[in-house]
């Protein structure tokens, strides 16, 4: 069975999250019919990203956001094991230091931007400045829409220097989520991923669900689009980012730059 391709959340659109359904696998029917799809598309990847280290015309930033336990680190994991360290650098956006909330809450995410040549993850983002304060009241409606609009600037900047961003929306259920944390409490091998903040976080359910349809309403653009990744199912949340990555990088058109060098000239 053909899979069902993701589009990107249109520019200016009214986002419901109601809309997307968490457990959707794009008419893939088991995480088997997928494995031979994801194989193909993880070798893909890692030839696209040595000729786009090769080349340094452009860079891909990947912005992975989503609720507690929705499953950002297992997507770097599992998608990105295979591409070459040297042209790959995640970035995960915490609480700020003193010395970040000293400056512009973007500048320690354009600090992290890949150069020309890589591939930058950024496992939360700079939307984490937006989210959070906004859900806690910590910045009012104004100032958190005003740095939505920032952002929205500031990605364009990016993509207009070479920059080729992707956003993904790993979207699970409320009751996905109790599943996965419940797991984390039975496996002691898994308690080193407790964090209390997981749990009480989780109070907020509705406010980060409306926050977060805000961003995905305001933010994305063809220069910079969202795509909501249905992820109750890991295997299918792995597939559709993969295809999604392949399918971007090959609308590229990359390739190797010419040699400096005439090899026929040498001889060892």
């Amino acid at each position: 069975m053909k899979l069902k391709p993701l589009s990107p959340i249109r520019s200016k659109s009214a986002v419901r999250l109601s809309k997307f359904s968490p457990t959707d696998t794009g008419g893939l029917k088991s995480e088997q019919a997928a494995a031979p799809i994801l194989v193909k598309h993880l070798a893909a990847m890692d030839q696209f990203q040595e000729v786009l280290y090769a080349g340094r015309k452009k860079a891909v930033l990947i912005v992975l956001q989503g609720m507690d336990g929705s499953g950002k680190d297992g997507t770097v994991r599992h998608i990105f094991s295979g591409i070459n360290p040297q042209g790959c650098d995640v970035t995960s956006f915490k609480v700020p230091t003193p010395l970040e909330a000293r400056h512009d809450f973007l500048w320690r995410a354009h600090a992290a931007v890949p150069p020309l040549g890589n591939i930058g993850i950024f496992n939360r983002s700079h939307y984490e400045d937006v989210l959070s304060p906004w859900v806690h009241k910590v910045i009012s409606s104004k100032l958190a829409r005003r740095r939505l609009e920032d952002i929205n600037k500031f990605e364009q900047t990016l993509t207009d220097n070479g920059v080729v961003i992707l956003k993904f929306f790993l979207h699970i259920s409320h009751e996905e989520q109790t599943r996965r944390l419940q797991s984390r409490l039975d496996d002691p091998d898994k308690h080193w991923k407790l964090d209390p903040a997981d749990f009480e976080e989780r109070r907020f359910w509705p406010q980060y669900a409306a926050v977060y349809e805000e961003i995905l309403s305001s933010s994305s653009h063809k220069h910079a689009p969202w795509f909501v990744i249905p992820s109750d199912h890991k295997w299918y949340r792995n597939l559709a980012i993969s295809t999604i990555l392949v399918s971007a990088l090959k609308d590229l058109k990359l390739k190797y730059p010419k040699p400096v060098l005439d090899p026929s000239k040498f001889k060892l």
